[in-house]
């Protein structure tokens, strides 16, 4: 839960910057500061929290207006909130293996 605590300060400090950013439309500001204060909530679950948050954000990065190093903080600071996580502070991702018989297709029989 530690590792998760610490995610989620640092997709606020991302949130932080995008809504000082003067040079971000308002909408995306505004959407950051939402954010913030919905990670701020003590009446709900963090992980409900994070959830909320996403959503919020997501909806952003589909706005054209988006300046691109806006974007990418947007992008970084959902990465940071949906990282899998379980109580002993190991991720849960496991690598997938690489199939290589997938690679055995001919595309020239398409043709």
């Amino acid at each position: 839960m530690e590792e998760f605590i610490k995610q989620v300060n640092e997709a606020l400090r991302l949130l932080e910057q995008i809504s000082e950013d003067t040079s971000v439309p308002r909408n995306i500001r505004r959407a950051a500061t939402n954010s913030i204060e919905i990670l701020h909530r003590e009446d709900l679950e963090l992980e409900l929290r994070a959830i909320n948050a996403i959503e919020m954000l997501d909806e952003v990065t589909q706005d054209p207006n988006c300046p691109l190093h806006a974007r990418a903080k947007v992008y970084a600071t959902i990465t940071r909130l949906e990282l899998p996580y379980d109580d002993d502070g190991e991720d849960d991702y496991v690598e997938e293996e690489n199939d290589e018989d997938d690679d055995d297709y001919d595309y020239d029989d398409d043709v």
